[in-house]
């Protein structure tokens, strides 16, 4: 019954155009979205997903997945999600810490780039694997000469060169993949919205699955979120007028997904009574920033 009730959660995201997708890891993420009037199709096969002309989404949910929903306040508003969590010694993918050619990636969302060649970046993350996908003879030829090297050696140009090249990428984790076609940016701020790919070696430096401040349960590791859209905030951020049905939407999913002790923290936050832990506050935050909107203050 729990995984009909995932696979409802999931198949109602995806028919959302206005819902973000990421999947990846903490410093690498690929994430998804799509335009309302833009063509989106099913997938060929089984998977659940959708492909449009920018990318593609193909999830295959395992039978232990656990949304947690969780909002987390800071000074002027909140953010929201629902992570899609797996036990930690269920979602681990190849670990590899080197280029690797993989071969054709015939789990492509699209027929089409089936027998394109998928190389794994070696970025050793336990959750995802980062990959990059083309079917150019002369990039094939680079990635191969380049294959068993880590790509941020300071002797490895093979960075800024997949940067001008712009292959797909491809990010695969247990519970699905995404795929990106556009270009890729030097530059994250730059250019339209639209499916891409961050990966920060920084972040990725810190060795974290997820940021501090995401209340993910001890022993589950986040494969991806999902976004939906924010009663305070566009697609790309910007300051918009408060969108009650956005935060009701929300809040049905955080009693029906997320952590019942800080559902309750939240709840007696806005009674006024004290909460306890780093987390609880968090919600306590933004249960004061969604009452200051309901009441017509944000």
């Amino acid at each position: 019954m729990e995984h009909e009730a995932v696979a409802s959660l999931l198949a109602s995201a995806l028919g959302d155009p206005l819902t973000t997708w990421s999947l990846g890891s903490f410093g690498a993420v690929a994430s998804f979205l799509r335009d309302p009037e833009e063509v989106a199709m099913p997938l060929a096969d089984a998977r659940m997903g959708i492909v449009t002309a920018r990318g593609a989404i193909a999830l295959d949910p395992a039978a232990l997945l656990r949304p947690v929903a969780y909002e987390t306040g800071f000074a002027f508003g909140w953010n929201h999600a629902l992570s899609l969590c797996l036990p930690r010694d269920a979602c681990a993918m190849g670990r590899r810490s080197v280029l690797t050619e993989l071969g054709p990636d015939r789990e492509a969302a699209g027929i089409g780039h089936r027998d394109h060649i998928l190389f794994d970046l070696g970025l050793n993350l336990l959750a995802v694997d980062a990959c990059i996908r083309t079917d150019d003879a002369a990039l094939i030829d680079l990635l191969r000469s380049r294959a068993g090297r880590e790509i941020f050696n300071p002797d490895n140009t093979i960075a800024a060169e997949l940067v001008a090249a712009g292959p797909h990428r491809v990010f695969v984790t247990r519970i699905g993949r995404v795929e990106v076609f556009t270009p890729i940016r030097a530059d994250p701020n730059s250019g339209s919205v639209g499916p891409r790919t961050h990966i920060l070696p920084h972040i990725l430096r810190l060795g974290r699955t997820h940021p501090a401040t995401a209340p993910i349960p001890s022993g589950w590791v986040p494969c991806g979120a999902i976004h939906p859209p924010h009663p305070c905030r566009d697609g790309v951020g910007r300051r918009i007028s408060f969108q009650r049905a956005r935060h009701e939407a929300f809040q049905a999913l955080l009693t029906r997904w997320g952590d019942p002790d800080l559902v309750a923290a939240k709840h007696a936050a806005i009674r006024g009574e004290a909460v306890v832990g780093r987390f609880a506050r968090s919600a306590r935050r933004a249960a004061e920033a969604q009452a200051a909107c309901l009441r017509g203050e944000g």
